[in-house]
Order: C-alpha cells, then sequence, then structure tokens
C-alpha cells in the first residue's frame, strides 16, 4: 500500500482522476431520486470531470468548477424550479484547497468570494440551500482551507529543507575540490623543488666535468656519477608525482567561476531561505582564474556564514565590481545574534571561514576587512587585484 501511495504521488493525474471517478461514481448512485435523470447524468458526469487537472491548471479548472456549479444552478432554476444536489459539489472544496495549497492564499481568497457569490446566486433564485446547508458548505470550505494551510506550510518545510540540503551538499563539494587543489599545489611546489633542485645539480656537475675531463679523470667520473644519481632520483620523483596528477575527479566539482557561477549561488542560497540582492558590475568574466576562484569563494563563505548566523529571515547584498586594477567585492548582512555565533563556533568546519578567505586575500596580494558596521549589520569586503604576483 505505502509503494502505491508513493507511486501516486509521482503521478498526479493518476490521482487525481481516481478522486474524480470516486465523486462521480457517489453522485451517480442518486440519480434514483430525480425527475430528470439525463440532466442530473450529465452533471455527475462533467462537474468532477476537470478535477482531473486540478493540479496541473488549478486555476483554470476553479474557474470551470465555478461555472458549471452556477450552469447546475440556473438549469435546476429553468426545468424544476430548484437547485439540483450533487455530490460532486464536494470539487468546489477540493479546489479550494488545491489553490490554497498550491497556488496561493490569494487565488484562494478570490476563489472563496465566488463561492459566497454563487450560494447567494442560489438563494435569491430558489431560496435553496437551507440554513443548515449553508453551515455544512461553510464548515466544508473551512476544513478545505485548514487543511490545505497546514499541507502547505509541510510543503514549504520540506522544500526549505531540500534547499538547505542542497546548499550542504554544494558546500561539501566544493570543500571536497578545495582540499583537492590544496593538495596539487603542494605535489606542484614539490615536483618544482626536486625538478629544480635535480637540473641544477646536473648543470653544475656537468659544466665541471667537462673542465675536469682532461686534466682530472677522476673528478669528472664523480661529476657524471652524480649527474646519473641526480637524474635517477629525479626521474623517480617525477614518476611519482605524475602518477599522482593524473588521478581523474568528476567535472562538476569543478567550480564554475565569472558572473554565471556568482549567480548560481545566489540562486541556491536564496532556495535555503537567503534573500540575496546580487549586484555584478564591469566585465567578470575574463579575469584571471585565480582572481575569479577568489571572488567566488568570499562569496560563497561570506553567504554561508549569513545563512548560519544572521537569524531569522536572514538578507544579504552581494556587490561585485570590477575596476581598473581590482575587483571589489562586498557583502553585507542584516546581521545576526553574537551568541548564535558562538553557539555554532562547535559546528565542525565553522569558525575558519574568516581564516580562510583572509589566507586567499593575501595570497591574491589584496586586502580584506571583515566587521559590523554602525547598524549592526556585517560587512565583508574584499579588494583583488586583477593582475597577482605570479603574473
Amino acid at each position: 500500500m505505502r509503494r502505491f501511495s508513493l507511486w501516486l504521488r509521482g503521478r498526479p493525474i493518476v490521482a487525481d482522476s481516481i478522486l474524480a471517478g470516486l465523486l462521480l461514481l457517489l453522485d451517480a448512485l442518486g440519480v434514483g431520486d430525480e425527475h430528470n435523470k439525463v440532466v442530473y447524468l450529465i452533471f455527475s458526469v462533467i462537474l468532477p470531470l476537470p478535477l482531473i487537472l486540478r493540479r496541473v491548471y488549478p486555476r483554470a479548472v476553479a474557474a470551470a468548477m465555478l461555472v458549471l456549479s452556477l450552469l447546475n444552478t440556473l438549469i435546476g432554476y429553468l426545468i424544476d424550479g430548484r437547485a439540483t444536489d450533487h455530490v460532486a459539489l464536494i470539487g468546489l472544496g477540493v479546489m479550494l484547497y488545491t489553490l490554497v495549497a498550491y497556488v496561493g492564499r490569494r487565488d484562494g481568497l478570490i476563489f472563496l468570494a465566488f463561492l459566497v457569490l454563487d450560494m447567494t446566486v442560489s438563494v435569491l433564485l430558489l431560496d435553496q440551500p437551507s440554513g443548515g446547508d449553508l453551515a455544512m458548505a461553510g464548515l466544508i470550505y473551512a476544513l478545505c482551507w485548514t487543511l490545505a494551510e497546514f499541507n502547505g506550510a509541510r510543503h514549504a518545510y520540506d522544500s526549505e529543507v531540500a534547499a538547505r540540503l542542497a546548499v550542504a551538499d554544494y558546500d561539501r563539494e566544493r570543500r571536497a575540490h578545495d582540499a583537492v587543489a590544496a593538495e596539487r599545489t603542494r605535489i606542484a611546489r614539490e615536483l618544482h623543488d626536486v625538478v629544480a633542485h635535480a637540473v641544477s645539480v646536473i648543470i653544475v656537475q656537468a659544466d665541471g666535468a667537462k673542465y675536469a675531463l682532461r686534466q682530472d679523470p677522476d673528478t669528472a667520473e664523480r661529476a657524471l656519477a652524480t649527474i646519473a644519481g641526480t637524474g635517477r632520483e629525479a626521474l623517480r620523483e617525477l614518476r611519482r608525482t605524475v602518477a599522482l596528477l593524473r588521478t581523474e575527479h568528476a567535472p562538476e566539482l569543478l567550480p564554475q567561476h565569472g558572473s554565471a557561477g556568482i549567480a548560481r549561488l545566489a540562486q541556491m542560497m536564496r532556495e535555503a531561505g537567503l534573500a540575496v540582492d546580487l549586484e555584478l558590475t564591469g566585465e567578470l568574466d575574463d579575469i584571471a582564474p585565480e582572481v575569479s576562484l577568489g571572488v567566488h569563494r568570499i562569496v560563497q563563505e561570506s553567504l554561508t556564514n549569513t545563512l548560519r548566523h544572521a537569524g531569522a529571515e536572514p538578507k544579504a547584498v552581494v556587490r561585485v565590481h570590477r575596476r581598473d586594477e581590482d575587483v571589489l567585492v562586498e557583502v553585507v548582512d542584516s546581521g545576526g545574534v553574537p551568541a548564535r555565533m558562538s553557539q555554532d563556533a562547535d559546528i565542525p568546519g565553522a569558525g575558519m571561514g574568516l581564516v580562510g578567505m583572509r589566507e586567499r586575500v593575501a595570497v591574491l596580494g589584496g586586502t580584506m576587512h571583515a566587521g559590523r558596521l554602525g547598524d549592526g549589520r556585517w560587512q565583508v569586503r574584499a579588494d583583488l587585484p586583477l593582475r597577482t604576483d605570479a603574473d
């Protein structure tokens, strides 16, 4: 049964078709008490029919249900002088639930106003429904609205949790890539040291052997032995390092630089519940990769800290401005509760964000400031030169 329920959850049209078929069956059972059975059966079929698409086109289906209900009232007035009772009219409550839960309260209120208008027309034309029926209808609509609010809140919570999990996965992948990049940088430095040292020794020994070859053969022989040993050792180190560098990693772990990467990061944070205003000015897609990565990491770490520490309904403004000689990165959030920051200090991986950003900015030859503004907001500001020391 659970598997069938999960199967239906992913196929809303099938589930709503079953609901419409059930209402049709229950409505058709009441045909025996009606004078005009043909008209009754026609409405038994067409009243629940739009419900099949209630979650695909909720507004259109709601309008169709209102029109059909009004037609039922008018045709009943013209034929029998009374409105025909249909069990399928419960679909109006179903549509009220659908609008509130899946579209929004505003659409639900508009639909509820038309429901009141429909009942008012019935009362004025046919003097029905009675007071008891009106009370029952009001109770059903109130119940549908309450259920929609409950399920809507649950769906919103599930969506927020899913978005936060996506941000956590994104952050973990970025950290994994940073760890890989740091290790590869260390290997590259070792490779440079090994090769540079070996080549320097080989050159010096080769020059010495050239001069000592005729006057001092023993010295020349020792120099050549040194050259051979140094070359073999350098070759072994080179093979070991290249073997490590051949390890493949997934392309999706690579950060997406430039304006597109920052926009994607901001959108992910918005989905996690952080209101982000993004201002990008200047050409950001053709700067050096290390500077682009630095900008990306500063924005990422700042927004992650805002999401963790800026309290309820956090907000942040991100400004990335390319100037003539540097890139200005500024992230200002809505401020937070210092006590919460102290509590989060025990979380593994927390508390090192500012240190990591300062180290990255220092490597790039830039300057960084982080602290509270006079109005209580928290600001991270970094100036990264467009040309690094390596250039």
